[in-house]
């Protein structure tokens, strides 16, 4: 009988589950080597066993069948080991189907001359960064759970596919849909790694997968908060909560999300959408959800409160936030069912706490970081007062520098006004022009414009001694407010001070995944495409996770850029027969690259399959 069986059931794995090709029926020839063989081909299939500590080969028959799920395998008999005349035998018989001679890479070497001056080198392709992103992929179970979620269809190419195209390209070089089409994937090795060709990606099929992403986001978000948290061992008790916001390219007058607020990112004249996200103290994604661009934070909270506790219940979560954040609504909503929290406060609220500031009993946290601990009236809050060395010499040369200006501009506006007449009104607004742009200092000074004898302005200023001297005491100082009243100053705030994570997460997103601007219009397709920026940042911590634990730090940056350094290529070589070889080898990587993936415990493939994606 013929032996006819599927390249990538022993190339990439012992089953067909994993074969790039197990949802094209357009391929049958490709896995079966004939047709008609498809849904019952048959193979010899090698099978490594290791007994009392030594490795021994055996042989199998094995019959590949169809599922409503793609190939599968099963062992049809056990032709236990073969002595060389018999695999010798065997390899004849197969010499007539190319991909049965792929099972025989063990057997003796066959040698060929080779014409060394015609060696050459083609397709070189990016391949570090898109395998990197598709081992990532699958050790979160994304690859698996986007075939559950995403039903298919008569798709020439499977939807969950397509997904993988658009999470890993914006974690390699984030761009647009259309770029990814004409430039991303042809240039890596994608297209090998998937076995999708490059004729079947283009910018509509992309946008189309998008539309098929997101009715799951859901259901993302609790697969990984549950494969993170078995990953890394993550106690999701300390949820932080920030807000951001991203504008829009264009008027995107059909999208209800797109309006005019406070622009984080300093571009007050286009419309954006802002974005809640909820991560661990070490910065894990947890949730986000989008509000219509002039939402004020502190309006969020409740939504995003109800829809995290909702998913994923209520028992011992303990809520951070900014002071961008507080109402006393929220205060009271957070203070019912037994929430906990740790909440930034406004400076104002500081001259509460005048005689604590100038009493001497704090405690040092680190050098240069002290706090102190001041239960409210009826017990049931602790403010937690804050002093940073850094922090007050950071606002101190901001109120120099205000004052300066505020100083210098005074002077002029008095100059000018006894050089000629002017209208007292005119010279109100310069003033006050000059005290709203540098409102740091504004307090410190008393200014007013009076007419003289002859109707002409005179402007009269002096400087205010209690706000300066109130500035100096306070600047540096921040507070905080908690109903946890077991804790202690220090780990209160060092609570708080995991907000940073937050932060740094909007950085990423904004930086690195390239999530401005906006170029969607239509809101379902903003929604996706956010989504997917918040599944490439879930790779990105996986990675950052990972270097952790392998101790190479907190620098996935420089991580993924020295692995994305390595490239596949396919090496021609001609023989004396006439015929050329081409073998498709993966760079070998140099001592850190090798140390990298040492440590993170990945194992890079010499060579891919010569096999032409559909």
């Amino acid at each position: 009988m013929p032996f006819i069986g599927c390249p990538n059931a022993v190339l990439l794995s012992r089953d067909c589950s994993n074969c790039p090709k197990r949802r094209c029926s357009e391929n049958l020839a490709y896995c079966t080597g004939s047709p008609d063989a498809y849904n019952r081909g048959m193979y010899i299939r090698p099978i490594t066993v290791n007994k009392n500590g030594k490795r021994h080969g055996y042989w199998a028959l094995v019959e590949s069948y169809r599922t409503p799920r793609g190939p599968r395998q099963r062992v049809v008999s056990y032709l236990g080991q073969a002595e060389a005349s018999v695999r010798c035998g065997m390899r004849q018989q197969a010499s007539g189907q190319p991909y049965q001679r792929m099972l025989f890479e063990d057997t003796e070497p066959s040698w060929v001359e080779v014409d060394t001056q015609g060696i050459r080198v083609e397709r070189c392709l990016e391949f570090g960064g898109p395998w990197l992103g598709l081992a990532l992929l699958k050790r979160l179970g994304l690859t698996d759970l986007f075939e559950r979620l995403i039903p298919l269809g008569r798709e020439a190419v499977p939807w969950p596919l397509m997904a993988m195209v658009l999470v890993i390209a914006r974690l390699c070089d984030a761009s647009s849909e259309l770029h990814i089409a004409e430039h991303f994937y042809k240039d890596s090795a994608l297209c090998d790694l998937l076995g999708i060709g490059q004729a079947r990606i283009n910018d509509d099929r992309l946008y189309r997968a998008l539309d098929r992403l997101l009715p799951h986001k859901e259901a993302l978000e609790c697969h990984l908060k549950g494969r993170l948290g078995e990953l890394f061992d993550l106690n999701y008790d300390l949820l932080l909560y920030d807000v951001t916001s991203t504008y829009f390219e264009g008027q995107a007058l059909g999208n209800s999300l797109a309006r005019r607020g406070y622009s984080r990112d300093h571009r007050p004249d286009c419309k954006q959408v802002c974005i809640g996200l909820v991560v661990s103290k070490c910065g894990m994604p947890l949730g986000y959800e989008l509000f219509a661009g002039n939402r004020h934070d502190s309006t969020t909270v409740e939504e995003i409160v109800e829809r995290m506790e909702r998913r994923y219940g209520k028992a011992d979560r303990i809520w951070v936030m900014d002071r961008g954040m507080i109402s006393q609504d929220n205060i009271e909503l957070l203070k019912q069912d037994g929430r906990r929290y740790i909440i930034g406060t406004p400076k104002s609220m500081l001259k509460r706490f005048e005689a604590q500031l100038l009493s001497e009993d704090w405690d040092t946290v680190h050098e240069g970081l002290e706090v102190k601990c001041c239960p409210s009236p009826d017990g049931r809050e602790t403010f937690i007062l804050c002093r940073s060395e850094d922090r007050r010499k950071k606002e101190q040369a901001m109120h120099d520098r205000f004052e300066k200006r505020i100083e210098e501009g005074l002077r002029k506006i008095e100059a000018s006004c006894d050089y000629r007449k002017q209208d007292p009104v005119a010279v109100a607004k310069r003033v006050g022009r000059l005290l709203g742009q540098n409102s740091r200092a504004a307090g410190l000074f008393r200014t007013d414009v009076v007419k003289d004898a002859g109707g002409a302005a005179r402007l009269v200023w002096h400087k205010v001694a209690a706000w300066r001297n109130w500035a100096t005491l306070s600047e540096g100082c921040y507070m905080l407010r908690t109903n946890i009243t077991d804790w202690s100053g220090q780990e209160l705030w060092q609570a708080y001070i995991q907000l940073t994570e937050a932060e740094a997460a909007f950085r990423i997103h904004k930086s690195d995944l390239k999530i401005r601007p906006v170029w969607h219009h239509k809101t379902e397709r903003v929604q996706a495409h956010i989504l997917v920026c918040f599944l490439a940042y879930v790779l990105w911590k996986t990675l950052a996770q990972m270097c952790k634990a392998a101790g190479l730090g907190d620098e996935p940056r420089r991580v993924f850029g020295d692995l994305a350094k390595i490239r596949v290529v396919d090496v021609v070589l001609p023989t004396r027969s006439g015929r050329s070889i081409r073998r498709r080898c993966v760079t070998a990587p140099n001592d850190h690259q090798a140390i990298l993936l040492q440590r993170l415990g990945l194992n890079l493939p010499k060579n891919l399959p010569l096999t032409k994606p559909s």
